[in-house]
């Protein structure tokens, strides 16, 4: 009898616990969704109705009118096009770049290798903004500021995060597979090509989406390098919008939401690769 009691009661613990689990995160949902409602419910009124106080999510109706002005606007279509022109192919050269040094870095063995990638691992921690001038200096006087290059070529060799992410992928591949495509005649580049590559598909995935988020998401990069309105990106882009004497909050807030679109998609259809990827590096060493 007092071992059923025992038991009723730790059930009774455990489902406390999942209630405060499901408390907690419902909680966390409506903190991280808030925003999110604020800026459809704006950008769904007209310019009146988004500057009542105090503010109300809904006003009896639907109106698109921001959002018909935004897809006709030239300058979103501009900014769009630039930001993909900048992201877009320098994420697959410069996570092709990362793969092939993690690659050398987990399966090839030269001297100074350990060296080199704890070097590596050192400039990760060095901040950005301690760089910031003079690459500034540097870029302005081989005449790359207000173009694309500055924003493009320094990653396209790669980055240390994505490299260091790659390599610990590729640490959990077995070393007698890259032997045996040794034997059958590949070379070290082939073994990448062939072997490698198809095998860490996940990883590459995911680190092809981190590289497009924070590309597509870089404010303060395009701010710093590009002065031509014609250049601008389109974080640039929303961003005059905002700044701008005639600040029509619903225009704004329908830029916003279509500026997510992309990220957005990009979540739905790939997080599987996504959570694979992470995953997975992160059981193997």
């Amino acid at each position: 009898m007092a071992k059923l009691k025992s038991i009723k009661s730790r059930k009774k613990i455990e489902a406390t616990k999942k209630l405060l689990a499901y408390l907690v995160l419902i909680f966390a949902c409506v903190i991280v969704l808030a925003p999110f409602s604020i800026i459809i419910s704006t950008s769904l009124k007209t310019y009146p109705d988004s500057v009542k106080v105090p503010f109300t999510f809904f006003v009896g109706y639907v109106d698109f009118s921001a959002y018909k002005e935004i897809l006709t606007d030239e300058s979103i279509w501009q900014g769009l096009k630039n930001t993909l022109l900048v992201v877009v192919p320098i994420m697959f050269i410069g996570t092709f770049n990362s793969a092939l040094s993690a690659y050398a870095f987990s399966k090839l063995k030269f001297k100074g290798r350990n060296a080199m990638f704890f070097t590596l691992l050192a400039s990760m921690m060095l901040p950005g903004i301690v760089t910031m001038t003079p690459a500034y200096v540097i870029y302005d006087m081989i005449g790359w500021t207000d173009t694309f290059l500055p924003l493009m070529i320094p990653n396209a060799f790669g980055t240390a995060a994505c490299t260091f992410y790659l390599r610990q992928y590729f640490m959990g591949f077995p070393d007698e597979l890259l032997e045996a495509a040794e034997l059958d005649g590949l070379g070290k580049f082939g073994t990448f090509i062939r072997i490698m590559l198809p095998l860490a598909k996940p990883a590459i995935i995911a680190q092809l989406i981190l590289w497009f988020i924070a590309g597509y998401n870089d404010y303060f990069g395009p701010m710093l390098y590009l002065n031509t309105r014609e250049n601008y990106t389109l974080q640039l882009v929303v961003k005059l919008m905002s700044g701008s004497a005639d600040q029509r909050w619903p225009k704004i807030m329908a830029a916003s939401m279509i500026m997510m679109a992309p990220i957005l998609l990009i979540y739905l259809f790939c997080q599987r690769y996504f959570i694979e990827g992470i995953t997975m590096s992160g059981m193997k060493e």
